[in-house]
């Protein structure tokens, strides 16, 4: 089967991706200090050689106080660069284009990890800088009853961080990264800055809808500037956040933010309550596509679709309906990081098994030929599903 816009390829400025399969940036909360560990290189890795044409790493914090948790990995210095470029050498080697998320935590920041209870961290003596690691929002407001109240940053300080993001972005070109993503979404600083339930400055990063979004518009600023001009920028955003922003203000940022020099806005939902990041009361197939589809219509933008997307004719239905350009793939490449390369066999596309590196890719690909009889483990919940007895 020919001519699936799955496996077709997308050059998105001067950066061509050889599929549209991406995995998005997924928390793994394992640096220390910051830095990237054998972990990340073993995670970021295994999605390259699973045949995905953009890997994410992880939300990567652009100053100390961003990090939502011990393990946050950090890009506040030039001493994170070599350690980061190690995970794009890997990454590109495996024809696959590197991509990284900036982030900052705001008033999440000095969680415990989700596994660990998740809320707001205790202080323990391994923390040696426990008072600089202090929460800092647009206001004083707290996430929700169990989060402490964060210190309001000065006007000084935005301006910092607006800097701070610009020379994140810098260390991610030096570091050899293709793909850069700030991250707007999921009830961090930039979406605290957006959201009127957690901006109530009277300054010019506050009030308006226009002035809660200057912050993002003059972080994409400075990021430009630093950012080469023939490599993509993503922006991440809580399309709908069930609490005052939604399609419609996330369509006009688009618009504001794409001669900015944004093109591809990465569509999510929720956090910036404790709300579960939900459309209607249950989460089904596709349930945040739509929010995908109307930003892409309505700001004239590329877009990327994300959440419980599971299926390679799934991801295929989604780019022909022309409700994305992209299709982000989280939790199941989690659960097989072959996804590409199942899918690539399940749609039909001729030389799946090229796709992966022939370590393995070689090996598969005889065994298919030969035939043997089987099929993979993908497509069968066990034996007694072959109806061949042992």
């Amino acid at each position: 089967m020919s001519g699936m816009k799955l496996f077709s390829p997308l050059t998105i400025r001067g950066v061509e991706l050889k599929n549209r399969i991406v995995v998005p940036p997924m928390h793994q909360y394992s640096a220390i200090k910051g830095f990237p560990t054998d972990w990340h290189l073993m995670n970021a890795g295994k999605f390259a050689a699973g045949g995905a044409g953009l890997v994410v790493v992880e939300s990567t914090k652009v100053e100390r106080r961003g990090c939502g948790t011990i393990g946050d990995l950090g890009i506040w210095e030039d001493a994170f660069v070599e350690p980061l470029a190690r995970l794009v050498k890997f990454i590109k080697q495996q024809n696959a284009a590197a991509g990284i998320q900036l982030g900052h935590s705001g008033r999440k920041a000095r969680a415990n990890r989700p596994w660990e209870g998740d809320g707001p961290l205790k202080r323990t003596p391994e923390i040696d800088d426990w008072e600089a690691w202090s929460p800092v929002a647009p206001s004083a407001i707290a996430h929700s009853e169990k989060w402490p109240v964060p210190r309001a940053l000065e006007r000084s300080e935005v301006k910092d961080l607006v800097q701070a993001w610009g020379q994140a972005a810098r260390r991610a070109q030096e570091a050899g990264f293709d793909v850069l993503e700030l991250h707007g979404a999921h009830g961090y600083l930039v979406h605290e800055f957006l959201s009127e339930r957690s901006n109530q400055r009277s300054d010019e990063y506050g009030g308006s809808e226009l002035n809660r979004m200057r912050f993002i518009t003059e972080v994409t600023e400075a990021v430009r500037t630093h950012w080469p001009e023939h490599k993509p920028l993503f922006v991440r955003l809580s399309v709908q956040d069930n609490a005052g922003w939604g399609p419609e203000q996330s369509a006009r940022l688009g618009k504001i933010l794409k001669p900015k020099g944004v093109d591809v806005i990465d569509c999510s939902s929720g956090g910036i309550t404790d709300a579960a990041p939900i459309l209607g009361k249950e989460i089904r197939y596709n349930y945040q596509v739509p929010l995908s589809e109307y930003v892409r219509r309505n700001a004239d933008i590329m877009t990327m679709a994300v959440g419980l997307i599971i299926h390679g004719d799934q991801a295929e239905q989604i780019l022909e309906a022309g409700q994305a350009d992209l299709i982000a793939v989280g939790r199941e490449i989690l659960n097989n990081p072959n996804w590409p390369m199942d899918a690539a066999l399940k749609l039909g596309i001729e030389g799946a098994f090229r796709g992966v590196p022939p370590q393995f890719g070689w090996w598969l690909g005889s065994r298919a030929k030969r035939g043997f009889g089987t099929m993979p483990s993908t497509w069968q919940n066990g034996l007694k599903d072959t109806g061949k007895v042992m």
